[in-house]
């Protein structure tokens, strides 16, 4: 068969992101804008796969595939890009999948990531989350993300990965990257000696178990700034997942770490353009305020979507919200937005509403990118989404009545400014 290398030169020359070899079919699939495609070859054996492969594998990987039957590793083709592949067996055949890396990092500016981005990494110290499921860009969000802090303070930044994926150059920053199984026996491990190696930014590639992720938040309470990802799809399964990998006589206590010491969860997925160039990511991005700490310590977390939706003035925004808006602005279809969508009568809401300008305001809805420039003022911003602050505020009250109630309290709703208020007297 042809050389590995060639088949990501191919994936590359056609814009894919990852490369799929299946050996028991002999075919390789390239996937372009989320779709996995065939590639025109002539059908190779797996002994011919596996030759070809090897070649490309330093000979302590192919003993430890050998004795794990997968394996995760990093190679860089010269002048082309840098892959993350995974080798493993199916139906003993030795399959493989390889997902490009580029070597041009993109700005935040490029990613058009949420304005509250530029406030986390500018923050000293605390707990960074970048969420979504398998294959929505966190990894080039964190890049991005290190890039910058790396570019504008003179800090001490370690990275754990699993393999390491981008590379950073020191510019301004320290950069120090440490690859599982190569530098580190596992993340738990390097988290627990990072403290003396004096840092300033810690980014944990996976918060993979209780021991990562109580170290990591450990880090993040004596004084750096962690970056983690985790597998979840929004903001609020991101806080209940940490404190449900706990045993339940500890829960009380994450809690309260976690209500300390977080600074904001940002969750994304991915969707294709509306023109067919390529993928645009969607963020929910959500802020710790006084009012999310709050509801964390006091394990209400259920509630925290409706501060998401009212949280306009401190930069946050839902997923549907997002969604809507890149609808409005013509950069994904109506169909492919209200696919990924949480609550498809929300989404329907909101495009309703920048449809017929009701809440938009004279200019319609706003680019949150200007926000993170300083070109929409907040007045504008609360403008923008009064009516949606409305709304979710009485679903906030509602709720709490309800959870209330089902304690055996009685609500008292008041008709003193707005129904359903709780904590103060009818009049």
């Amino acid at each position: 068969m042809q050389a590995v290398e060639t088949f990501l030169h191919k994936c590359v020359e056609i814009g894919g992101s990852d490369v799929h070899f299946k050996t028991d079919t002999g075919h390789v699939y390239v996937r372009v804008n989320g779709d996995l495609e065939q590639v025109n070859t002539e059908p190779f054996h797996n002994l011919e796969f596996r030759e070809a492969l090897f070649r490309m594998l330093r000979p302590i990987q192919i003993e430890r595939y050998e004795k794990d039957l997968e394996l995760d590793f990093a190679v860089e083709v010269t002048g082309l890009a840098r892959f993350r592949g995974n080798v493993y067996q199916q139906r003993g055949f030795t399959q493989a999948a390889f997902r490009v890396i580029p070597y041009e990092l993109l700005s935040m500016e490029d990613l058009q990531l949420p304005p509250a981005c530029f406030d986390f990494i500018d923050r000293p110290r605390g707990l960074v989350l970048v969420t979504g499921p398998a294959g929505s860009g966190k990894t080039t969000t964190l890049a991005a993300m290190i890039d910058k802090i790396n570019r504008t303070q003179p800090v001490h930044i370690m990275t754990v990965e699993d393999p390491i994926e981008f590379v950073h150059d020191d510019i301004t920053a320290r950069v120090n990257q440490r690859e599982l199984d190569v530098d580190t026996l596992s993340f738990a491990n390097a988290l627990k000696y990072v403290l003396r190696q004096d840092p300033d930014v810690i980014l944990v590639g996976e918060m993979r178990d209780l021991e990562t992720i109580h170290l990591a938040i450990t880090a993040a309470e004596t004084g750096h700034l962690v970056f983690a990802t985790l597998h979840t799809v929004d903001a609020v399964q991101t806080v209940d997942r940490i404190v449900d990998v706990f045993p339940i006589h500890q829960q009380q206590q994450v809690r309260m770490q976690l209500s300390v010491n977080l600074i904001g969860v940002l969750s994304q997925t991915l969707l294709k353009r509306k023109d067919g160039r390529g993928r645009i990511a969607a963020y929910e991005t959500l802020v710790a305020t006084s009012a999310v700490r709050n509801l964390i310590r006091e394990n209400k977390t259920f509630q925290i979507s409706s501060i998401i939706q009212t949280g306009a003035k401190a930069k946050m925004q839902s997923l549907d919200q997002c969604l809507a808006n890149y609808v409005q602005r013509g950069l994904v279809s109506y169909e492919e937005a209200r696919m990924r969508a949480k609550d498809p009568g929300e989404f329907d809401r909101l495009v309703s509403l920048s449809r017929t300008g009701t809440g938009a305001g004279p200019s319609g809805p706003i680019d949150p990118t200007k926000i993170a420039h300083g070109s929409v003022s907040a007045a504008k911003i609360a403008q923008h989404h009064h009516q949606d602050e409305d709304d979710a505020a009485k679903r906030v009250e509602e709720e709490q009545a309800q959870a209330d109630a089902a304690k055996g309290e009685q609500a008292k709703p008041n008709v003193r400014g707005s129904l359903f208020r709780p904590g103060y007297r009818r009049e």
